[in-house]
């Protein structure tokens, strides 16, 4: 692994250009356009983009900002030049994609019933039944359809190899409540806005109707015996940092978004509060961590979720997607053993690799690491949004070894991973065109079928040199085009 880590520092591959700054055959409409355009109409079209994304209240939460103070709501920064991805890599990256989340779901299941996974050794028992994502009140329940998580967002990066290639990875898998989707649907419709001739122009497959897909998944995994399901989007409330998007599904989709006090259970089924009187409730599309979704079985003090929510759900009377105790498999400790899964489960090779990881539980893994940190990302395996980790190659000698007591001190709380050089797309900064760094998160639908739409959210690291693209941290969004020939 150490060989393969050093694989891969470097330098980024850059999405649109090739050798000698020749555009590489994806680009070659776009950067023709690109090429015509005035930089004082790019800024007016992008001002545009920031005025109307801040009057629909396209906005993120940021809290504990040092900054801003707490619950500052901000505007994601929008880019006006699109990622664009050809049909045939599609493709591959989309049967990557639903072979790694049928694997995940498999595992899921196989944990919470006949655990063969642990017991041919593949993965350490006490890495699963000891994880604090590890739900033991899901041991020996029946999920409809098996499907665990119906909705994942799985991270991908980019970085280029020895042949000049650029070679996807997948970074991180989000299989609890991932979220973004909302600012991929309205990217789209901006850029179509912004820019209607170049969708005239050029074969972009649409992504508008994913919130159509995701109606139908959600219906389909419905209890047994319902034939015309309710399905709800269940929201921590307006001061949540994604209620945007909550409410923004829940619009598209034509469902109701309820808070917990708005939902009761009795008689053993779930019920809304309506102005005609009680309703039964079939399908919760939950965006509450597992802890707050039913005092009586979690957080006793939580008061967003449903009490007796639980036993509903473990009679089969009611389903919940993403289910109960799915972070078990985004679990940043169980990341490095997703290849291990696919074999395992399917009797398939991986379509699409992971980052090499190094696991600090390991002796032998930590004592690299820790001779390592100003070369290595270092994160905690539950943390998320870009905090509780460390970015060698841009940290000072003191966060350096103020991060090392940290490792030291909770070595199985940390796994380490090569600092990718991840790929570039030009991007529309201050200065003007400039070359940015990215990532992409296509969403993967799991009901009757396992389904994508083409595309995804990318986010773009906006700060020069910064590898940091969440929107916690700074980092903007970008329209990704899947072309359809």
């Amino acid at each position: 692994m150490k060989s393969a880590a050093g694989e891969m520092a470097r330098a980024p591959f850059d999405e649109m250009y090739g050798a000698l700054e020749t555009v590489r055959p994806p680009y070659r409409d776009y950067a023709a356009w690109l090429a015509q355009q005035n930089p004082e109409v790019m800024f007016n079209k992008r001002a545009e983009a920031d005025l109307v994304f801040r009057r629909v209240g396209i906005t993120f939460a940021v809290y504990g900002d040092k900054d801003d103070g707490a619950g500052t709501e901000r505007l994601i920064p929008f880019d006006v030049i699109p990622r664009i991805i050809p049909a045939a890599e599609w493709r591959q990256l989309e049967a990557g994609l639903r072979q790694r989340v049928r694997a995940l779901n498999l595992f899921l299941h196989d944990v919470y019933h006949e655990r063969a996974i642990l017991r041919a050794g593949k993965i350490p028992t006490e890495q699963v039944l000891q994880n604090s994502q590890y739900r033991s009140e899901m041991e020996g329940v029946a999920v409809p359809s098996g499907i665990y998580s119906h909705i994942a967002g799985i991270d991908l990066v980019r970085a280029g190899n020895e042949r000049g290639e650029g070679v996807f990875y997948v970074l991180e898998d989000n299989l609890r409540v991932p979220s973004g989707v909302s600012y991929m649907l309205e990217n789209r419709k901006m850029m179509m806005r912004l820019f209607p001739d170049l969708f005239a122009r050029n074969k972009i497959a649409p992504v508008a109707h994913y919130p159509d897909l995701l109606l139908e998944n959600l219906r389909s995994v419905a209890p047994q015996g319902v034939d015309d399901p309710t399905v709800v989007l269940l929201t921590p409330g307006m001061y949540n940092s994604a209620y945007f998007e909550h409410a923004f599904l829940a619009q598209q989709m034509g469902i109701e978004l309820v808070e917990g006090q708005d939902l009761f259970v009795q008689d053993s089924a779930v019920y809304m509060r309506t102005t005609r009187g009680p309703q039964r409730v079939d399908v919760i599309y939950r965006r509450i961590d597992d802890d707050f979704l039913d005092p009586k079985a979690f957080r006793s003090d939580s008061t967003l979720g449903v009490p007796g929510l639980l036993d509903v759900y473990r009679a089969g009377r009611v389903t919940l997607a993403n289910a109960i105790g799915a972070g078990i498999a985004d679990d940043k400790s169980i990341y490095p053993y997703v290849p291990e899964m696919i074999q395992f489960y399917l009797g398939e090779k991986p379509i699409l690799a992971n980052v090499p990881t190094y696991k600090c539980r390991d002796k032998d893994d930590l004592g690299y690491t820790l001779a390592n940190l100003k070369d290595l990302v270092v994160k905690e395996v539950h943390g998320a949004g870009g905090y509780g980790m460390l970015v060698g190659p841009a940290s000072t000698r003191e966060e350096i070894a103020t991060f090392a007591e940290r490792v030291k001190a909770n070595p199985a709380n940390y796994i380490a991973q090569p600092t990718l050089a991840l790929s570039t797309v030009p991007t529309f900064v201050e200065s003007g065109i400039a070359p940015r760094h990215i990532d992409l998160r296509p969403y993967v639908l799991s009901g009757r079928d396992v389904v994508t739409v083409p595309g995804g959210l990318c986010r773009v690291a906006l700060r020069e040199g910064s590898l940091v693209v969440n929107s916690s941290q700074g980092g903007g969004t970008k329209d990704t085009w899947v072309l359809e020939k």
